[in-house]
């Protein structure tokens, strides 16, 4: 038995800052942008609107592509670190407004790693045969956590927001493996406080320490060599190489990391999914949101082996093999 992907769906705030847009807020440009991340644009939450609603009509979405309604659910799991409550869960939030009331709905929290981290969650329930139809979603709003001062973090993160429904079935199509690992060692190359946040159209100065703080140039060589080495040990625990891999869809943090990746793994970026210069690293959501729209635009066929790796806060990374 596995879990197989039977519906995907996304969504992403109406607005977008270009880096025209940025280069109006910060002292910044294009060229700087584009030449050390890859981004382009990004959408991003305004006052008065609601991660949750993203999550709500992702989870929609994938629900109608499944042809399921929600109370077909077993589970509901969000991977996110952008709620609104300490408590109740986001998930909780989501199943109120989905109406799957009595079923087992939590949080995971690994950052921009944390969809592949439900993923881990989802396969260990398929295996046991606990839940049979589950929805994980990835969604964050982590525009709202950066300081609008700081021209290193602010032109990186965008908002969004992924779904999954999954069905266990029998059979060799679906989650073949799972790896996650974590390094709480190396917390402070990417952290932010707690009760940091702020909408991109409220103004305000910033400390200086307020907000994501990053250490990018050492995050780079982490991330870099952390999504090479999980791809490739998921790889290697569903008997694969990464020669039958047929695309990889990491998270969308940064271009330079993503074709340093490939290069580590001698993949050629024609079998590499990227839509980080239109949405920027949108944490959690990113890998969804380009599932998404990688099934969408026809990229992904039946029975192709797909890998999902992400690295984030924590610092956490994972990765997951996938048979169409």
């Amino acid at each position: 038995m596995g879990a197989r992907i039977i519906g995907t769906g996304s969504a992403v705030p109406p607005t977008c800052l270009t880096n025209a847009d940025m280069e109006k807020r910060v002292a910044t440009s294009n060229d700087w942008i584009v030449t050390r991340t890859g981004i382009e644009e990004r959408r991003v939450m305004k006052q008065g609107e609601d991660i949750l609603d993203l999550m709500h009509e992702a989870s929609t979405q994938a629900l109608q592509v499944a042809g399921l309604r929600a109370r077909d659910l077993q589970a509901i799991i969000v991977a996110t670190v952008s709620g609104d409550y300490f408590f109740p869960s986001t998930a909780c939030l989501l199943q109120g407004r989905l109406g799957a009331d009595t079923i087992p709905a939590f949080d995971v929290s690994a950052a921009c790693a944390g969809f592949v981290y439900g993923m881990s969650v989802v396969h260990s329930y398929a295996k046991s045969g606990e839940y049979g139809r589950m929805l994980l979603v990835g969604a964050d709003a982590l525009s709202t956590m950066v300081n609008w001062q700081d021209r290193s973090t602010c032109v990186l993160f965008g908002d969004g927001a992924g779904a999954i429904v999954l069905d266990t079935q029998p059979g060799d199509r679906g989650l073949l493996s799972t790896v996650i690992e974590s390094s709480g060692a190396l917390w402070e190359l990417l952290y932010v406080r707690a009760g940091h946040r702020q909408a991109v159209d409220q103004e305000g100065a910033q400390p200086k320490e307020w907000g994501i703080q990053m250490k990018g140039p050492e995050l780079f060589k982490v991330a870099v060599r952390s999504l090479s080495e999980v791809a490739g040990k998921a790889l290697e625990r569903a008997g694969l190489a990464t020669t039958d891999m047929h695309l990889m869809i990491p998270h969308q943090a940064n271009l330079r990391i993503i074709q340093a990746v490939a290069d580590r793994m001698g993949v050629s970026m024609d079998k590499v999914y990227c839509n980080v210069q239109r949405f920027g690293n949108t944490s959690a959501a990113s890998i969804p949101v380009a599932l998404d729209e990688a099934v969408r635009r026809g990229k992904i066929h039946d029975n192709d082996i797909i890998v999902l790796n992400a690295c984030g806060g924590g610092l956490t990374w994972g990765a997951s093999v996938v048979r169409w």
